[in-house]
């Protein structure tokens, strides 16, 4: 695995993106592929997307990752001037307690706060362990000198504004990438250094492949859209669920046959599993029980394609993740391998 895409790793996991805030990653993006050779697109809804023309124009290839990440947004400003928050995507209060912040506030001015909980106190609260992480009890304390409401809306923060969470990378010696956001930035940087290096190397790919970098999949309908009639098979490029009962670990590539949608497509996943079995890469076969991807989104479009789901394996999905070096280099040479064969 090239160390470039471990560098791009760190380096997108630390451009806040909460669905519904990703013009500033795109535009990342866009800068990265368009110094490429690439002449990027980008639609209405914000996504980006890079068309590679291949040797066979007549049966074409579609393949995501997503840019968005879980977030949150001012639900209200509270009474003592601290913030009430509302989640974007689907987590749970739990896993962002005690977590540093930013609030990004219409007119461009950045604040830096934390994620409390309100009777975070054990001096002062005596049910600061067992009161429930929930909407009402969370909150965020800003790195300002505000005690009331109207304090906070003199700083320019105001319902709506977005909230990002500090992802806290960490490459370690031992191979590990802690962050949040892997999900799915790691996919990312996958797609994004396969683009460039094709570019560099002048190889032609053997279908017209269209990559699609969506910003709209921790809300259900990311990729769903912009899907040419000639595409035959789609491939989501995303994180390999762990835990009970699951295969998937930080070691492999996982392969998804299953997730809460339903079935994936088993020609296509069968392709995958010859291709791993013939390059030697490892791998999982897995079941993601509450999940969805861009692909899934697609089929629920309506989209007429093979549907297909792969990643690198995520511990502790949606909370502080974690994968290591081995996992991405697996996912990278399933991609490659993929995309420079032929469909079958």
């Amino acid at each position: 695995m090239s160390e470039q895409t471990i560098d791009l790793v760190a380096r997108l996991t630390n451009i806040p993106s909460p669905t519904g805030d990703t013009k500033n990653i795109i535009e990342v993006l866009n800068h990265e592929l368009t110094t490429a050779g690439y002449t990027p697109t980008i639609n209405r809804k914000g996504s980006l997307i890079v068309t590679v023309l291949g040797k066979d124009d007549q049966n074409h290839r579609f393949i995501t990752a997503h840019v968005d990440t879980l977030g949150a947004m001012v639900r209200a400003i509270k009474p003592d001037g601290r913030l009430m928050l509302d989640l974007v995507g689907g987590f749970k209060f739990n896993a962002i307690e005690g977590e540093y912040c930013q609030i990004h506030t219409q007119s461009g001015q950045t604040y830096t706060g934390t994620i409390l909980m309100h009777q975070t106190s054990v001096h002062v609260y005596k049910d600061a362990g067992t009161a429930e992480r929930n909407q009402a009890n969370m909150e965020v304390r800003i790195d300002e000198k505000t005690t009331n409401a109207e304090e906070t809306a003199a700083l320019g923060i105001q319902v709506g504004d977005f909230i990002s969470f500090d992802p806290r990378t960490e490459i370690t010696p031992s191979g590990f990438i802690k962050s949040r956001h892997l999900d799915d930035k790691v996919s990312v940087a996958i797609l994004v250094n396969f683009l460039k290096q094709i570019a560099t190397d002048k190889t032609e790919l053997p279908h017209t492949t269209h990559f699609f970098f969506s910003n709209n999949e921790e809300i259900g309908y990311g990729g769903n859209s912009n899907i040419s009639e000639k595409v035959v098979d789609y491939l989501a490029v995303d994180m390999g669920a762990m835990g009970d009962n699951q295969q998937t670990d930080e070691y492999t590539v996982s392969i998804c046959v299953k997730d809460a949608s339903g079935p994936y497509h088993l020609d296509l996943r069968n392709q995958f599993v010859s291709l791993c079995e013939e390059n030697k890469i490892p791998y999982k076969l897995d079941i993601y029980p509450f999940y969805g991807s861009d692909a899934s989104a697609a089929m629920k479009a309506g989209a007429d394609v093979r549907h297909g789901l792969v990643g690198a394996g995520i511990e502790a999905s949606h909370a502080y993740e974690r994968t290591h070096q081995t996992s991405i280099d697996a996912t990278e040479k399933l991609v490659s391998a993929y995309l420079l064969s032929h469909l079958i």
